[in-house]
């Protein structure tokens, strides 16, 4: 709704008709009358299209602001004017234009016409009496009449219209134009606001587009560092244990597993002979002997949950971590029964081996220290995973006891597969390094079926 105040001084009781000669008869006056309307009437339209033609065209609200007070004032003869709107919805910005006032006075001027938009405007248009409104900081700039006008929620505006150079009385008429002419205002400033909106929801779409490129350029090189990792993971996890990666993935901070006390099985092997075949076949040949054979170890290790731990020329230290003690030591002989058996069936296929190589296994089973280890050294830190105790020299001797393809277990780990497999009792034996005698049982090839 628009509202309007004016000057009570300027009000429509000195708006009398002057006196007519009375020599005009009564249908000349009439005639002069309608003429008048009608020139007013052309008038009052000319000036809206003039205006909403100039206002309709603009989406900038600091533009519609200008031109329309330009149209306004050229139109109706004002001296001064003013236009002023609030935006709450973006953070209180205020458009303000004025026309015939100096530029000292702007300041002021601004504050008068906030406070006459706090203290509010009364509905006076038609009748022009005076409102509520306190603008005597306005009137003080010669503003005679306010307009208040509502764009939108949150979106105030005020124009004031100081004196006019012919008469300072509003007719009717022009009271409806005036009326017309501010409504047609709103209009335009909500054409206007909407476009800024189309323009501020566009601008944001385009950010979030830039920042969704942006994520998504992010998001392609995270990828590639992840694909660059798991290259290098698979890479790694040919030479890293695969307990030493489960380790890692449980731990919560993804760090090396410190060493501690674990039940395990232990298994060494070796080549028999190994240093002859080198001098007579040359070390080019047996290398690819004992890779082919050796490749088929892996798959037996793996299948029963082995994890080589160390590699020596010939040799082979495997560890077996199950959660379960027997679950280990069966693994441990299940593996040595499979790796007998492809021995022998690899061998009968490399004509350059006057007769099948034979691998030597030792197992033994118990408590030892698993973990990783750290060396500092001048040259920096080097980390190791490995075990340590008594049973991997145990597991180490009776290995190098055996002879001709034997498997030999300890005591301690006979006792926990030997109601699985068949075993043969060899004695007790004294081994390098070892305080005790150790009592030792043989794995039957047979039992692999």
């Amino acid at each position: 709704m628009v509202q309007i105040t004016f000057n009570p001084d300027n009000s429509d009781q000195n708006n009398s008709t002057p006196d007519r000669s009375t020599e005009l008869d009564t249908c000349q006056l009439e005639s002069e009358n309608v003429q008048s309307e009608l020139a007013i009437c052309d008038f009052n339209l000319k000036t809206l299209n003039d205006i909403s033609r100039d206002i309709y065209g603009i989406v900038d609200t600091d533009t519609i602001l200008k031109n329309f007070l330009l149209m306004f004032m050229g139109n109706l003869g004002l001296l001064g004017g003013f236009a002023m709107l609030v935006d709450e919805n973006a953070n209180n910005a205020v458009y303000f234009k004025s026309v015939g006032f100096e530029e000292r006075d702007q300041e002021a001027l601004r504050t008068g016409c906030r406070q006459c938009l706090a203290s509010g405007i009364g509905d006076n248009l038609r009748t022009g009496e005076p409102s509520s409104l306190n603008c005597a900081s306005l009137t003080t700039f010669g503003i005679e009449t306010v307009f208040s006008f509502t764009v939108q929620p949150g979106v105030e505006g005020i124009l004031g219209l100081g004196s006019r150079l012919m008469s300072d009385i509003y007719s009717e008429k022009e009271k409806e134009l005036l009326e017309t002419l501010v409504n047609s205002l709103v209009v335009a400033l909500k054409n206007a606001k909407s476009f800024e909106s189309l323009v501020t929801l566009n601008r944001t779409l385009e950010e979030k587009n830039i920042a969704l490129n942006n994520a998504l350029e992010n998001l392609r090189g995270e990828m590639k560092k992840v694909e660059i990792l798991e290259s290098v993971k698979e890479n790694l996890s040919k030479f890293v244990p695969n307990a030493v990666s489960r380790a890692i993935v449980k731990s919560p901070s993804g760090r090396m597993p410190v060493s501690q006390d674990h039940d395990l099985s232990v298994l060494f092997l070796d080549i028999e002979g190994y240093t002859g075949l080198t001098e007579k076949l040359g070390g080019s040949e047996v290398n690819s002997i004992v890779e082919k054979h050796f490749s088929v170890f892996m798959d037996a290790i793996h299948a029963n949950n082995g994890d080589v731990n160390e590699t020596a020329g010939d040799g082979l230290m495997v560890l077996f971590l199950d959660e379960d003690r027997e679950t280990n030591a069966l693994n441990a002989v299940r593996t040595a029964l499979t790796i007998q058996a492809e021995t022998a069936r690899i061998g009968e296929g490399i004509y350059t081996l006057y007769k099948p190589i034979k691998i030597n296994i030792g197992i033994d089973s118990g408590i030892a220290l698993v973990g990783a280890a750290k060396f500092d050294s001048s040259t920096g830190s080097r980390w190791t995973y490995t075990a340590r105790g008594s049973l991997i020299n145990v597991a180490a001797r009776i290995g190098s006891m055996a002879t001709g393809g034997q498997t030999l277990l300890s005591r301690a780990t006979a006792d926990r597969v030997a109601d699985k497999v068949p075993l043969k009792k060899l004695g007790r034996f004294a081994l390098k390094n070892v305080k005790d005698k150790i009592e030792v049982y043989e794995l039957s090839l047979e039992s692999r079926n």
